[in-house]
């Protein structure tokens, strides 16, 4: 009891950061994380469906050829577009892995099998060297 006591701060620290991880855990916020070779093998071999959540601004000035784009917001409403992917690879992508670490915790619950989340999103895939279109 002394212990918790003196210190207080280090096991409230250790107490919040645990929970925080049960929180993404059961919250299904925790996504699959793919580097940018597992996302090109998904796409090459599964013919994985690639979605963009980035805003129209940011989609615009860049964006991996055949990717449809959602933006984040707007994803909920524009479920039925994607319907039909629900049992094939689907790989969310952002500027840097964040929102689409959210977007996939949304298609989970909306019945989503393969959910992954491109890691360092659209700037590691640039950084690999990999095509990129503004059409």
């Amino acid at each position: 009891m002394d212990f918790i006591q003196q210190n207080l701060i280090w096991v409230g620290l250790a107490v919040v950061s645990g929970g925080m991880l049960l929180w993404q855990t059961f919250s299904g916020a925790g996504s699959k994380n793919i580097s940018v070779s597992e996302a090109t093998l998904l796409i090459n071999r599964q013919d994985a469906l690639i979605v963009d959540v980035r805003e129209t601004a940011e989609w615009s000035a860049g964006h991996i050829p055949n990717a449809r784009h959602i933006a984040l917001g707007h994803l909920g409403k524009h479920l039925s577009e994607i319907e039909k992917f629900k049992d094939k690879p689907v790989i969310l992508v952002c500027a840097s892995g964040n929102r689409s670490g959210s977007a996939c915790g949304m298609l989970r619950k909306a019945g989503f099998q393969q959910v992954f989340n491109l890691q360092g999103g659209i700037r590691s895939w640039s950084d690999a060297g990999l095509p990129m279109t503004k059409k």
